[in-house]
């Protein structure tokens, strides 16, 4: 079931009208991401040490497209993601859920070392800038969901930072010729994105990293495809939008 031209539109624009999805092609952008992740993962959290330089970074963001959502009505960035791809010169090179859960992955459903390593990449560090994020209860989670983000009939409510942010990523991975999306995420996030009408398959036993995370996987393609009323018109304004800051066609 489609949205009417007339939803359609609305939706797009009032996402068009609030959030801006820019991709940190530079060092001062880059400095924005690394900043944003210190406050979340490293003040906010704790799940990283504090940096003397305000910064949190690692050996995967020199081979990462990193993505800021800007909040339109301030100006300011106020969420962050990268999709981690393997490094050029080194496609062997594990990407981060394989280091976490190289015990526990269940290789019979899919095993990544044996895809196309140029073909497979992963959503990794999302943040959301506490002031957006804290409710009752959501202190300790960087990108905070619940059933409740999505209301209920007749007045439904979307996640517009969080859903901005990961369909983010699908657009990237897409405009890259990514065919498999990795995630280590905690184990609720399948449902919820569900209602999204994106299908999440585990891949493995949940692990203990930054609290209890599954590892999955996702395929692009079929993201795309599968998208329903409410989620396809931010996904087309953010898919041109990128298309067109990166100079790939959509």
């Amino acid at each position: 079931m489609q949205l009417a031209s007339a939803g359609y539109t609305e939706t797009r624009e009032g996402f068009r009208k609030r959030f801006e999805l820019v991709p940190a092609l530079d060092d001062e952008l880059k400095d924005q991401v690394y900043r944003l992740r210190h406050q979340v993962y490293c003040e906010d959290l704790a799940f990283e040490p504090i940096r003397p330089d305000g910064r949190e970074s690692d050996e995967y963001d020199a081979f990462s497209t990193h993505l800021l959502l800007r909040y339109l009505p301030t100006g300011e960035f106020i969420g962050c993601a990268r999709l981690v791809t393997t490094p050029p010169d080194d496609a062997l090179y594990p990407l981060p859920f394989e280091r976490a859960c190289a015990a526990t992955l269940d290789r019979t459903v899919i095993d990544p070392a044996r895809l196309d390593r140029r073909r497979i990449a992963e959503a990794s560090r999302l943040a959301v800038a506490s002031a957006y994020r804290r409710r009752r209860g959501e202190a300790l989670q960087p990108v905070p969901l619940s059933p409740e983000d999505f209301g209920v009939a007749p007045r439904p409510r979307f996640p517009y930072i969080l859903v901005g942010l990961y369909l983010g990523v699908v657009a990237i991975a897409h405009l890259k010729g990514i065919e498999k999306l990795f995630l280590l995420s905690e184990p609720r996030l399948a449902d919820h994105f569900s209602r999204l009408g994106v299908q999440v398959l585990r891949i493995g036993a949940p692990v203990e990293y930054r609290g209890i995370r599954v590892p999955s996987v996702m395929d692009v393609q079929g993201i795309v495809a599968g998208l329903n009323a409410y989620s396809r018109p931010i996904y087309d304004e953010i898919l041109d939008e990128l298309a067109r800051r990166l100079g790939s066609p959509a």
